[in-house]
């Protein structure tokens, strides 16, 4: 695919692919990626037709700001405080979809209160018992002009907005499956990319605010279900983990949380993608994300150049940061003193708080998607101690947390595919839908705890001397 993108003003040819397969069988999938073709072969002239007409980014949308005279921290999480309703917008094209966007309450992860927006969309024919999916995207950016509430609003096609548009698909098929899709902007009023209990906050917030919301037809008692990849896979797996003690009214609603190419622990992950010829940008894109909703300096422990690239990519998208980064190491970034993260004592602090079922596991049933051919990617899949992944994502990490899900009770239907990151995806939004309906449907769901291999060991972070 060749994108122009804008930001930059060059043109970069990408050689991966992010299309959805041709041999998905489901007829709702098959209509959805028709829909996408044609929506993206005509992004090109909808966003010269818009041009003059481009709605503000969320930095500059009253709609994004709470201006009311109630102090935020005296609203309750999930609170909607305002709302509008929008045509659904694909690549800069309206399409004939309602949406509700609702601007409610969070927290953000110093326990914070906040502000964030979800865009609820209305089915063409609802089923006859209502349902919402709470589809979290891999929208993966360190900016909030690719958040997907401004896609959706009318936002003009380019390169950080594109994995948006790639969405459609997943979101059509829930859609014509007659159910309610909420999308919530999972970064958040900074974009703090990567910080998982963030993400979960704001998802779980944003059931509430769906459910609550007076321009739809879901109610306290509408089952839910989430939905999520890569990064949308972090969302997904923080809001089920912190939906027990952080939204127990919504985990009563649960019916189940499917994703796939699932991060777990992101010190694993740092080591997995430095120097791959795919993915090691976005080690750096992380730190920027995490160190920014943790309010931690990085600058005494970074090299110049690390200070160039972090400068660079406080307001990016996953893909530029992947072209402009290929094979970056940590050594590179990183002044001598400090040859491995874990020798920056605020670095191991925040990366054990990001371990994915540390603290707590889920109480629903899962389903879980992980691709283990990353050498294809250009990532060293053979690491001691990390092993083989789908590139970016470690599936020996993976296997460890669908094996501690077990443990604690839940049901896990997990699949281990012979492919990369983004080939896996369009295996697993196949398997999802169906998966998903026969939760909605009361289905007792699979469970094959007793055939999952060992994986790597999830012990946290420990401090290693300076140089």
């Amino acid at each position: 695919m060749t994108v122009v993108n804008t930001q930059r003003g060059r043109t970069r040819t990408h050689t991966r692919t992010r299309t959805r397969a041709s041999d998905v069988t489901l007829a709702t999938l098959a209509a959805a990626v028709a829909l996408v073709g044609m929506l993206i072969a005509f992004a090109t002239e909808a966003t010269r037709a818009r041009a003059a007409t481009t709605p503000p980014p969320p930095a500059k949308e009253q709609f994004y700001r709470y201006t009311g005279s109630k102090p935020l921290k005296n609203i309750a999480p999930g609170t909607v405080l305002k709302h509008r309703t929008i045509q659904w917008h694909v690549a800069g094209i309206s399409v004939p979809v309602t949406v509700n966007q609702l601007l409610y309450r969070s927290t953000t992860v110093l326990g914070k209160p906040t502000v964030n927006v979800t865009s609820v969309l209305l089915p063409p024919a609802p089923s006859s018992t209502p349902q919402l999916v709470a589809y979290n995207s891999f929208y993966d950016s360190t900016t909030t002009a690719d958040d997907p509430s401004y896609s959706f609003y009318g936002a003009p096609y380019d390169a950080g907005r594109q994995l948006t548009t790639i969405e459609t698909g997943d979101i059509s098929a829930l859609l014509l499956s007659g159910d309610t899709v909420s999308v919530a902007d999972t970064e958040g009023e900074q974009a703090d990319f990567a910080v998982g209990p963030e993400y979960g906050m704001l998802t779980l917030d944003g059931i509430r605010a769906a459910l609550a919301s007076p321009l739809d037809d879901l109610t306290a008692t509408t089952p839910v279900a989430l939905m999520g990849y890569s990064g949308g896979a972090i969302a997904t797996g923080w809001a089920a983990q912190m939906a027990p003690q952080y939204a127990p009214d919504v985990n009563s609603l649960l019916v189940g949380a499917t994703m796939g190419g699932v991060l777990i622990e992101p010190d694993h992950n740092l080591h997995y993608v430095e120097g791959s010829s795919t993915w090691a940008g976005v080690m750096p894109m992380a730190l920027v994300g995490i160190t920014r909703a943790y309010h931690i300096n990085m600058n005494p422990y970074l090299s110049a150049y690390g200070k160039q690239v972090a400068n660079a990519l406080k307001a990016t998208s996953i893909d530029d940061a992947e072209d402009d980064y290929p094979g970056i190491t940590w050594s590179q970034i990183a002044k001598a003193k400090y040859p491995e993260p874990e020798t920056i004592p605020v670095f191991v602090n925040v990366a054990n708080k990001l371990i994915l079922g540390n603290d707590a596991l889920p109480t629903v049933p899962l389903q879980i998607f992980q691709g283990d051919q990353g050498e294809l990617d250009g990532t060293n899949n053979d690491q001691p101690g990390i092993g083989p992944g789908d590139g970016v994502m470690i599936a020996g990490d993976v296997r460890s947390y669908a094996l501690e899900a077990c443990a604690a009770g839940d049901p896990v239907d997990y699949t281990e595919t012979p492919l990369t990151h983004e080939t896996t995806e369009p295996v697993w939004s196949a398997a999802a839908l169906s998966w998903l309906a026969t939760r909605f449907a009361g289905v007792t769901a699979p469970s094959d705890c007793s055939t999952i291999a060992p994986g790597n060991p999830l012990t946290p972070v420990t401090v290693q001397p300076a140089g």
